[in-house]
């Protein structure tokens, strides 16, 4: 848990009712500034298999270094190496990283209330949709630290 005032409140974190997000498919999570997209060799290795490619070629060709860890590449312009610009969806949807399965539930999303409110300005389904109980927020900024 994080050690901000808001989220140290005795009667829980600001977000103890739970957050609403429904994932538009709008693509601009994988898109626009440069990041990173932390992925394990379990998830190299499935997207390797989705793909019908080696694991090897995987690595080569979409994955980096940073900071002693792995990271999916981007292209020039920001977007994801497994970004189709065409479809702006997701050619490795089904097998993606835990990273872009727990969006926007990240702890560093989630910290205070004005970073998830700057989350809701940015993606058009964060504070929309399908309701997260505040143990379910939890389990998903659990997964990541992001």
């Amino acid at each position: 848990m994080s050690s901000s005032p808001e989220s140290d409140a005795p009667d829980g974190p600001w977000y103890k009712d739970g957050l609403n997000f429904t994932c538009t498919q709008c693509g601009d999570c994988c898109t626009g500034a440069p990041g990173v997209v932390w992925v394990t060799e379990e998830e190299i290795a499935e997207i390797a298999e989705h793909l019908d490619k080696p694991v090897g070629e995987i690595r080569l060709f979409h994955t980096r270094l940073v900071r002693g860890r792995v990271s999916l590449v981007e292209h020039q312009n920001g977007d994801c190496t497994f970004f189709d610009s065409r479809t702006r969806g997701c050619s490795v949807y089904p097998v993606r990283p835990i990273q872009c399965r727990t969006w926007p539930f990240w702890q560093s999303n989630i910290d205070s209330k004005q970073k998830w409110d700057q989350v809701c300005q940015d993606c058009p389904g964060a504070g929309q949709g399908t309701f997260f109980s505040l143990e379910q927020v939890e389990e998903r900024a659990s997964r990541m630290d992001v």
